[in-house]
């Protein structure tokens, strides 16, 4: 995209000129889809020239994944801040409570931009489907520490049932309109899928 004005690029120093880009692509992202997004409007929408932005990513798949990674670490981080939040001794079902409602909170932030890549409905680079399995399994292990030890096959499968069992409900609240009054239902129904999934909080 060219630029239409001749005013002098602002000077940032390196680590402030890859905010500035991951920002603009993350806004980008977040109103389109990956195929819809080009390196030229992220770069002009961040005051930088394309080549500016192939100095800190390869590519728009790299750039995408950043913008996912940068994503997930805010998540994560986020997560643990309610979590810390809680009383000590807080029972694990309200632990597990907490967590989901940070997820909410995210999937409420971007409504589009995260049910698209879940809908099936368009493809991503390699790069953001890595990104995305780390997230799942460092999301299952986040859960396990909430939960009580167990080396039973049937606990192992409700973690990794319980990610794909909320994406599902969100991908429905997203459908919905992600209606303020829907929160409460989702909430429910995942802690109870959980624990029906695990036999007992305890187990």
């Amino acid at each position: 995209m060219a630029r239409s004005d001749h005013r002098p690029r602002q000077r940032l120093d390196p680590d402030a000129r890859r905010e500035a880009i991951l920002a603009a692509a993350a806004a980008a992202f977040g109103r389109s889809a990956y195929g819809e997004v080009t390196v030229a409007a992220v770069a002009a929408d961040a005051d930088a020239s394309e080549a500016l932005v192939y100095r800190y990513f390869s590519g728009k798949d790299q750039l995408y994944a950043a913008v996912l990674q940068a994503g997930v670490e805010d998540f994560v981080t986020r997560e643990a801040d309610a979590l810390a939040a809680l009383p000590h001794g807080t029972p694990p079902r309200n632990r597990v409570r907490a967590a989901v409602v940070v997820y909410l909170d995210t999937v409420a932030a971007h409504p589009n931009a995260w049910a698209a890549p879940r809908r099936g409905t368009g493809t991503e680079p390699a790069a953001a489907a890595a990104v995305r399995r780390d997230a799942r399994r460092a999301y299952v292990e986040r859960l396990r520490a909430l939960l009580a030890p167990s080396t039973t096959r049937r606990h192992e499968y409700a973690l990794w049932g319980f990610g794909g069992f909320l994406d599902s409900a969100c991908l429905r609240w997203v459908e919905a309109g992600c209606a303020a009054d829907e929160r409460e239902p989702i909430i429910a129904a995942a802690l109870g899928a959980l624990e029906g999934a695990l036999g007992d909080w305890a187990a």
